[in-house]
C-alpha cells in the first residue's frame, strides 16, 4: 500500500485516500484539484511542455504534470494552449500549476497515511 497509494493518488487526484478508506478527505481533495484544474482550462491557461530550456518553464511543467491524468488527458486533447490575448489566461496558468502542486501534496499525504506516520 505504501507504493500504490501515492501512485494512484498522483494519477487520479484523491484516489490515494479513497483506496485507504479516507472517504471525506479523498473526495475533498479530488473535488479541489479537479475544479481548480478545470477552472484553469476554462480561463485558457497554458499547460507547459517538458522540452523547453527555460528554468521557469521546467518548473511550470513540474507543477502541471503533478495533476496526473488530468494533465495527460488535457495534453492529448490539445487543451491548455494558453491565450495571451485573454486577461484571465495568466490566472488560468497559475490555477493549473497550483492544482498539480496540490495533487503532489495530496499524494505525499496518502503515502504518510499508508506507512502509518499519519492518521
Amino acid at each position: 500500500m505504501a507504493v500504490v497509494a501515492p501512485a494512484v493518488g498522483w494519477l487520479i487526484p484523491g484516489a490515494g485516500h479513497l483506496i485507504q478508506r479516507r472517504w471525506i478527505r479523498g473526495l475533498l481533495l479530488m473535488l479541489s484539484v479537479v475544479v481548480m484544474f478545470v477552472l484553469g482550462l476554462l480561463m485558457e491557461g497554458k499547460l507547459y511542455s517538458p522540452n523547453t530550456g527555460d528554468i521557469l518553464d521546467i518548473l511550470g511543467f513540474i507543477g502541471d504534470v503533478g495533476a496526473g491524468a488530468l494533465y495527460i488527458v488535457s495534453k492529448a486533447l490539445n487543451a491548455g494552449t494558453g491565450n495571451i490575448a485573454r486577461a484571465t489566461a495568466d490566472y488560468g496558468t497559475k490555477y493549473l500549476i497550483v492544482a498539480g502542486l496540490l495533487n503532489i501534496i495530496s499524494a505525499v499525504d496518502a503515502y504518510h497515511i499508508a506507512i502509518g506516520k499519519k492518521q
